[in-house]
C-alpha cells in the first residue's frame, strides 16, 4: 500500500509562522532574552517601585476618606503578644483592599503579604498603566529580577491606635519589596501630609563609605511583625545604616511575617561593635 500523504496549504503554514513569530516577539519584549532561556518571568524593579508608590498613595487616600467620613468602625482583632488589644478600623481594611488589588491586578504571580486580611474580592477596577515616572527612569537603571524571588510586604495603615485618637501625623502606609529575602525597596507614605518617601537599595549608586550627618540607634526587644519594619529596613540600608536581630542576624523577608530575636537598627555607628556591647539584651528578645 502506498504511504498516505498529508496535504497542508501554504496559507496555513504562513499563518502558523506569523503566530509563532508574534508570540516570541511578545515574550522577548516583555521578559527579555534571559527570561526566554530560563522560562522565568521577570520584572523591572523600577516598575515595582513605581507601583509601590502608587499603591501607598492609593492606600493613603482610603485612610483619609474613612477618617473624613467619621466611619472608622474600630474593633479589636485580637491581642498582641504583650496582651494589649490590636485594633483594626475600616481605614485599615479599605487601604488593604486597594493596595493589594493594585498589586494583584498588575503582577498576579508575585507573593504578597499584608497585615490585614478579609474576604473581599480583588477590585478589578484598580489598575496601573505600567508607566515609570521620568524621575525614576532618569535616576535609576533598569534591573530585571525573577518574580518568584520577590515578596511584597504591605502595611495598609501603620499606627492604627493613633489613627483612632486623631493623632494623624503618626499614620503611614508602607510597602516593601524584598528580593530573595533582602529588603530592596522601601516606600513610606504619610496620608495626612501627602508626603511619600522611598529608597531603592542596590539600584542607587550608593558608596559604602557614606557617613550620615548624625549617629542614631534604635533597639526593639518585644515581638514585631515584618510589615512594620521591612520598608524602614530598606530605607535605612540605602542610607548606609543596618538593621539586624539582637544576635546580629539579618532579617529574612521571604515569607514568615513574625520577626523573632528583637532588632537593632543603627546609622553612623559601628553596628557589630555595638552588638558585642549588648549581650544582656538577648535574654529579653521574644522567642518563638
Amino acid at each position: 500500500m502506498a504511504p498516505m500523504g498529508v496535504s497542508v496549504s501554504r496559507g496555513r503554514v504562513l499563518l502558523c509562522i506569523l503566530l509563532t513569530t508574534g508570540m516570541i516577539y511578545y515574550l522577548y519584549s516583555r521578559f527579555g532574552s534571559s527570561g526566554l532561556r530560563s522560562g522565568e518571568t521577570k520584572v523591572d524593579l523600577r516598575q515595582l517601585l513605581s507601583l509601590a508608590i502608587r499603591a501607598a498613595e492609593e492606600g493613603g487616600k482610603a485612610v483619609r476618606e474613612v477618617k473624613e467620613s467619621d466611619s472608622l468602625h474600630q474593633r479589636s482583632k485580637g491581642k498582641t503578644k504583650e496582651g494589649a488589644d490590636e485594633m483594626v478600623t475600616s481605614g485599615d481594611l479599605l487601604s488593604h483592599r486597594r493596595m493589594t488589588s493594585l498589586f494583584s491586578n498588575t503582577f498576579p504571580g508575585i507573593k504578597l503579604i499584608s497585615e490585614e486580611h478579609d474576604n473581599a474580592e480583588v477590585d478589578k477596577s484598580l489598575t496601573w498603566n505600567y508607566e515609570i515616572p521620568t524621575l525614576i527612569q532618569e535616576s535609576i537603571d533598569a534591573r530585571m529580577v525573577p518574580t518568584k524571588a520577590i515578596t511584597i510586604w504591605i502595611d495598609p495603615l501603620d499606627a492604627t491606635q493613633e489613627y483612632t485618637e486623631d493623632l494623624k501625623h503618626f499614620v503611614t502606609t508602607m510597602v516593601c519589596i524584598a528580593v530573595r529575602g533582602k529588603p530592596i525597596i522601601g516606600v513610606i507614605h504619610k496620608p495626612f501630609s501627602k508626603y511619600t518617601g522611598y529608597k531603592v537599595l542596590s539600584l542607587l549608586d550608593t558608596r559604602e563609605d557614606i557617613q550620615p550627618d548624625s549617629a542614631d540607634l534604635y533597639i526593639h526587644v518585644t515581638f514585631i511583625k515584618k510589615w512594620d519594619i521591612c520598608a524602614g529596613n530598606a530605607i535605612l540600608k540605602a542610607l548606609g545604616g543596618q538593621m539586624t536581630t539582637i544576635d546580629g542576624n539579618n532579617i529574612d523577608y521571604s515569607d514568615s511575617p513574625s520577626n523573632t530575636g528583637g532588632l537593632v537598627a543603627t546609622v553612623g555607628i559601628d553596628h557589630h561593635a555595638l552588638l558585642k556591647r549588648l549581650p544582656d539584651l538577648k535574654n529579653l528578645a521574644p522567642k518563638m
